[in-house]
Order: C-alpha cells, then structure tokens, then sequence
C-alpha cells in the first residue's frame, strides 16, 4: 500500500470525474459490495470511472504508489476478484451506456453496462446478442470470459458476436482492437478474461431476435436419469432455433409454477425457441417433453426476448451467498446422470441449483483456435451454484457444492468456462480452460501486459 496516504488519495480525488470512494466515506459499504455477498472485501479505495481519462489516471496512480489493483463491471464475479484487500479497484459502473446502429446491426456498450441495457437498447430494432440468463449480468466479465446463454445455439457465444474493444493498457495507452487492428488483442479478449486490460467500450454484431417462444418443463427429481438420457440425445440433434439448458432446482415459490410444486425438488429444462411461433409452433416442437416422462408441469407462452433475460433477476437479487464450480462436458453419461439425481435430492437450500447450459449449434461453427475460448467440442458447459441469503448457511452450501463438483468432475472434460471457475484458479485450472491456447494467450498477455499489472483476475502471466 505504498503511497496510499491520505495526500495520495486526495490527489487522485481531484484528477477524476468520477468519485472515489475510501473508508471514510458513507457511501464506502455499498460501493464495495458485490452480487456474492459471500465477498467480504475492503479495498482501500474505488475509483469510480467515468470514461477513459479517469481509467487512465487511476492506472497511472496505482502503478506510481505499487498499490495492488482490480477491475469491476457488472460485479458479478462470483470469486470477487473485483476487489483486492487493501487495493484499489477501477469501478466501471458510472459507465452504463449503449448505442446502436439498426442499420450496420451493430451495438457499442461501454465497460460497465449491463446485459439488461443491452437488451433493452436493441430490442427496440428486434435485434439482439447471444448473452447470458440474467439481465444484472455485467456486459463486460461475461464477455472476456466468453459468454453463452438462451441464444448460443442459435447465434454462437457472446464472443462470437464481438467486433471491436476500446482497451486502456497496462502502460495507460488507448487502443481499438478489431480484426485489422491489434488483431492478436481481439482474440485474447474472446474468452481470456480480464488478463490484457480495461475494456471501456465493446462493439457487437446484432442478430434478428425479438419475440422468442419461452417455456419450462419439470419432472419429479427422481426421474433425473430418465430425463438426462433423453436430453442427452435430443438437444444435440435438435434444429438450432431451439435452446434449452437443464437443471436440477427446487421449484420457486412463484407464477407460473402452482402452489402444490412449491419448493419441491425437480429436474427441469428451460427452453427458448426462435423459431416461427405461428399455428401453435411451439407447442408441436416441444411435445417431445413427454417422452422420457410425463412431466409435473409444463408451461410455454410467446415472450420478448428482454423479458426472458429478466425472467430469474427477482429470484437471485444481489446480496445472495453463492459458491459456484462448473466443467465442460462432451456428453452426459449414466454414472454422471446419476451423480445429477443423488445430488438433486441431496439440495442443501430452495436456490441451490445446478445448470447444463448449451454451447454447441452454431458455437461449433468457429474453431477452437480461432478466439481463446478452447472448447468448441463442448456440448455443455455445467455450473454448480449452492445460494442462499443467510450466511449461516454458507459453509453448508459450499460443501454441497465440493462434492457435487468433485463426484462429477471425472465424468468431464477436464476444463471449465472461466467465469465459472470459482475461487481463484491455480495455474493447473487456468490452463485446463484454455488447453491449447494458453502458450498463445501468455504471449499475447507480454506484450501488452508484460509486468502482470492485471493479475486480479483468473490469472494468466505474461510468457518470459
């Protein structure tokens, strides 16, 4: 903490904008909160970024005091890793902003969007990116980290869809990544994290989506194994207008599930369809559900697109206790299906969920070189997320989560997608999520990070 004296502190106040936030302030606690209320950190002081200039002096403060420093977007990091004890974090939060080009189909968000603004921008146009669950998911960490979600069959990862990054260096320089420009800084940022520096802006190409066919289907957890080995099967070779990613969950407490399931532990899928809705459409793609069982409940209905981003946010609000670990899985097989069941009914709490997501369809199109992301041959990317709200409760749900992930980590692919990997990796994780790609993304990180300036992150050191 070198320099980061009360002096120091008021000088960097004075050259920003945007407000830093200390200690001392009242504001401090709620600046310094995160989505996992699990994180309890205390940052010396949050710089609270308004654009470029105050990300670049905050970057040149830190490297001029040695103070050890962290990036924050959204603040969904489930590890945290936004903060550092003592250090100081850039808060990209004030930069919530997003335009878009209905005519190039193209959409410009800045650092600390949200997916919600996205969405809600690009909707207007009945256009749309490939990007998550949650409309409270930060643009920024589900991007560098890959990104997939209710739209991945269909139109690829988030990453898939991004053209151009606006980036301040480690050494406080400005550059444009595109294909053309600093190329080897684009595919780094497609899927390595926040390794290489501050993305202020990025740039998307948008796809036609506006009304989506939106349904979930649940079965009694005890027909989980059934249930898997059917989807195992029939999601892969399903048309890619169809996306559906399984659970094992407690049924929530709320429309359109009906009282009597409330709270009952089940398996389910929840499924987005982009396909003609006409005629009953979606009814006759998704009769299939009865085949491995007759479900508890099933219900589907038309929807906009921004409100199936928004559909889970009440559920899990910000201020939950969460411990995540996920994998990547080629296949489900029997003995994993039946680790799924024993896990499923051994919930430890009404959140605690685990989801398959899918991530082949059109994200089997790009090669596994061509963006950091290495597991094009996936077919799932899984998490497992014990949640709850009291932090009693915390060592519970981590422990179910240990064994949950440790009982069925023999039956993956031995990486997982990087936002998923929890606590901080070890160099072992790390590189097992970027199989071959690592010696490059290294390279990449010496040249513009040769110092390791951003280490705050699922980290990546610079090749010697």
């Amino acid at each position: 903490m070198s320099g980061m004296d009360a002096t120091a502190l008021d000088n960097l106040r004075e050259a920003l904008r945007g407000t830093l936030v200390t200690p001392q302030d009242a504001e401090y606690d709620e600046t310094r909160s995160v989505y996992n209320a699990m994180i309890d950190r205390r940052p010396a002081a949050i710089a609270r970024c308004t654009g470029t200039a105050d990300v670049r002096t905050t970057i040149a403060f830190a490297r001029q005091t040695g103070v050890e420093a962290a990036v924050r977007g959204g603040g969904h990091s489930g590890p945290g890793l936004c903060l550092v004890d003592g250090g100081l974090t850039l808060d990209l939060s004030p930069m919530r902003w997003v335009r878009v080009d209905p005519v190039n189909r193209t959409a410009q968000a800045g650092g600390g969007s949200l997916l919600g603004d996205l969405d809600h921008e690009t909707h207007t146009f009945g256009l749309g990116v490939p990007a998550g669950i949650n409309s409270t998911t930060g643009v920024g960490g589900l991007t560098l980290g890959g990104g997939h979600g209710h739209l991945t069959r269909k139109y690829g990862l988030t990453i898939d869809s991004l053209v151009a990054a606006d980036v301040v260096l480690a050494d406080g320089s400005v550059v444009t990544t595109t294909e053309k420009e600093h190329p080897d800084l684009l595919w780094a940022l497609r899927g390595g994290g926040g390794n290489f520096g501050v993305v202020t802006s990025f740039t998307f190409r948008l796809h036609p989506v506006h009304t989506v066919g939106v349904a979930a289907t649940v079965w009694p957890v005890e027909q989980t194994q059934d249930v898997l080995r059917w989807y195992r099967e029939f999601l892969p070779a399903a048309p890619e207008d169809l996306n559906g990613f399984f659970a094992v969950m407690a049924v929530p407490p709320a429309p359109p599930f009906p009282e009597p399931l409330h709270g009952r532990k089940v398996c389910a899928v929840i499924w987005c369809y982009t396909g003609d809705l006409e005629g009953g459409r979606l009814d006759d793609v998704l009769s299939v559900v009865n085949d491995p069982a007759p479900p508890a409940f099933h219900f589907a209905t038309p929807m906009p697109y921004p409100a199936l981003q928004t559909m889970f946010d009440e559920l899990v609000p910000k201020g939950l206790q969460w411990y995540w670990r996920g994998d990547f899985f080629d296949t489900v097989t029997d003995e994993a299906a039946a680790v799924h069941e024993r896990f499923g009914r051994e919930l430890p709490t009404g959140l605690s969920t685990m989801h398959l997501y899918p991530v082949d369809g059109a994200a089997h199109d790009v090669a596994p070189g061509e963006t950091a992301w290495a597991y094009r041959d996936a077919t799932w990317s899984g998490v497992i997320a014990g949640i709850d709200p009291d932090p009693a409760n915390a060592g519970l749900i981590r422990q179910w989560c240990v064994d949950y992930w440790s009982a069925l980590h023999p039956h993956s692919m031995g990486g997982a997608y990087v936002n998923f990997l929890g606590e901080t990796g070890d160099t072992d994780s790390v590189r097992s999520t970027y199989r071959d790609n690592y010696a490059r993304l290294a390279a990449v990180k010496h040249t513009y990070d040769p110092d390791n300036f951003f280490h705050a992150n699922q980290n990546i050191p610079p090749a010697a």
